[in-house]
């Protein structure tokens, strides 16, 4: 009975340790799986259990138990009752993480939305498109490769999507078990794309210049003076900032406890000179977000612009970006769409910001995105990943790229006239050299 008594004493101390060690992750934790669980109900309309199983089923989020109100629309998470948190859905603006200073009842704003041409063929409306068959391709080696992706039974390395998009047209597409063309797909960091996008269009407006030192009052008078639209575009500002998302980081503690997530890389000191060192920051992301709110003169406009501008006018009728408590979009991290409208905004640069005859921003601004970030191993450019490097060894250099968390790309490829597009839920690496290197090789000369 004794060396009973010692063995469970032994085991409440380690627990102990552990509770007191982990605690302060534990609203982190709670967070991530209270937000994730409202807006993959109430944003893509997918079920609480398989949510709860799977989306939110991995170490260390699964710790977390959550609860749904289908009638408050809002889902809570705790951690052995311990750092309950809540997120809220709101009708145009997704969920957000609530702390206890918010009033559900206090009216808000909500981006105005325009449907128009939704009725032509896709991929410049929502019809069917007009399928055509192209001698050069393929297809039998196109849906082998297509197929190749969905080919493991590991639930954390699963694809849930893939579109293939050649020549405006979609020639391959396929979708796991509980996924359609009509479920929306957190892009994660895609959506930093977005918002590089939107300063494209904004630059061919001639209102804003990227060169042109970033206006944030905070800086005017100190070493971060020079920093520039460009440096933040191209994340090596010099700023001090954290990407981890294993640990209390500056990047979980933006996500899961800010309240105004814009305001973050604001407050953060210099590190390095500006253009020295690149440093991948959703901070930065969100950062620009927040500038982009200070050229409209109300907050109607800004939560407007992203969608007259670019997500409605192209056809992303389905997408959809959610805000923080303090009415900013979260550029870094939280874009909605379909696999199919990610395609649309993949062939948006594949057409050098032309869509269907209106020029939303100039053919020099893929030029610009593009252009390696100095230190960056020619793999990043103005929110826009690169191959420059030859990272995916096997396929054209030429390839750049949206990237989101958990696998979420859009590839688009210049020299095949193509778009790829795969969603997915991994937390393991994925092979997409060789995902991409099979597509390819279905394309033939023509």
């Amino acid at each position: 009975m004794k060396k009973l008594k010692w063995i469970l004493l032994i085991l409440l101390a380690a627990l102990g340790v552990g509770v007191i060690l982990n605690y302060p992750k534990l609203n982190i934790i709670s967070g991530y799986s209270a937000k994730n669980m409202s807006s993959s109900v109430f944003v893509a309309e997918r079920s609480f259990d398989v949510i709860d199983s799977i989306d939110n089923g991995f170490a260390p989020v699964n710790i977390a138990a959550d609860e749904i109100d289908l009638n408050g629309k809002s889902a809570s998470a705790s951690v052995y009752g311990f750092k309950k948190r809540t997120a809220v859905y709101r009708e145009g603006l997704g969920s957000v993480l609530i702390n206890d200073d918010f009033d559900p009842e206090k009216p808000y704003l909500k981006p105005r939305r325009s449907h128009e041409n939704a009725s032509l063929s896709y991929p410049y409306g929502d019809a069917e498109q007009q399928d055509t068959l192209f001698g050069n391709l393929d297809y039998t080696k196109l849906r082998t490769a297509v197929s190749n992706a969905f080919g493991t039974s590991n639930p954390n390395q699963q694809t849930r999507a893939v579109v293939v998009v050649y020549k405006d047209q979609i020639v391959a597409e396929q979708y796991a078990s509980g996924f359609s063309k009509n479920t929306r797909i957190l892009g994660w960091s895609m959506t930093k794309s977005i918002v590089s996008t939107l300063y494209g269009i904004l630059q061919h407006q001639n209102r804003i210049d990227v060169q042109d030192p970033a206006p944030v009052d905070a800086w005017k008078n100190d070493e971060r003076a020079g920093i520039s639209l460009h440096n933040l575009l191209q994340m090596n500002s010099g700023l001090e900032w954290e990407e981890d998302y294993t640990k209390i980081s500056d990047v979980t503690r933006m996500l899961f406890l800010e309240e105004n997530m814009a305001s973050v890389q604001e407050r953060k000191k210099a590190k390095y000179e500006p253009n020295t060192h690149w440093n991948y920051s959703s901070g930065t992301t969100n950062l620009l977000s927040g500038i982009l709110r200070k050229q409209f003169s109300s907050h109607q406009e800004y939560l407007d612009f992203a969608y007259s501008a670019l997500l409605d006018k192209i056809g992303m009728h389905s997408s959809l970006i959610e805000t923080d408590m303090a009415g900013n979009y979260v550029g870094s991290s939280y874009g909605w769409a379909t696999p199919r409208d990610w395609a649309k905004f993949g062939l948006l640069y594949l057409h050098k910001g032309n869509w269907n005859g209106m020029q939303l921003f100039s053919p020099e601004w893929v030029d610009y995105v593009v252009q390696p970030t100095p230190t960056s191993e020619e793999r990043y450019g103005a929110q826009f990943w690169l191959n420059a490097g030859g990272y995916l060894p096997d396929v054209p250099k030429s390839i750049y790229y949206a990237d989101g968390y958990q696998g979420q790309r859009v590839f688009i490829i210049p020299s095949h006239d193509m778009v790829v597009v795969r969603m997915g839920l991994d937390t393991e690496s994925y092979d997409f050299n060789g995902f991409l290197k099979e597509i390819l090789a279905a394309v033939g000369k023509e």
